[in-house]
């Protein structure tokens, strides 16, 4: 091989290495991240009413499905108890659930809104602006 080629293809081929090692997805850490209370918050992407199961939306755009049990309390803004089939798809809800070797089952789900204080502690590095 020509020896100027080979100077130029070593350090090109670096840069190309160097470039595709930074367009690498970054998994996100709120993914995990939990409220005080356990809580994590969702986006209802489905019900299905006859399995008793969610397909629950992180707003990252990752899925979780989640079964209702028997035991699921489900409740509104306000605490008062809903039912499963009074959630649709678009609703944002907190979701308390455990992972079991049959898969993840809702403790509660809480219908309610993100307020722009919990976006900035549970998914944005950075301190909220006042």
């Amino acid at each position: 091989m020509n020896n100027a080629f080979v100077r130029f293809i070593r350090p090109a081929a670096l840069v190309l290495a160097a470039a595709a090692l930074l367009a690498l997805p970054v998994r996100t850490p709120a993914q995990g991240k939990k409220s005080a209370s356990g809580e994590q918050f969702f986006i209802v992407a489905s019900v299905d009413l006859q399995k008793s199961q969610l397909l629950l939306k992180y707003p990252t755009e990752v899925t979780l499905l989640a079964r209702a049990s028997d035991k699921t309390k489900f409740t509104d803004e306000n605490g008062k108890p809903l039912k499963i089939s009074d959630f649709r798809a678009g609703d944002t809800v907190w979701v308390l659930s455990e992972n079991g070797s049959d898969g993840v089952t809702a403790n509660s789900i809480r219908k309610g809104r993100m307020t722009v204080a919990d976006l900035h502690r549970y998914y944005l590095d950075y301190a909220e602006i006042k």
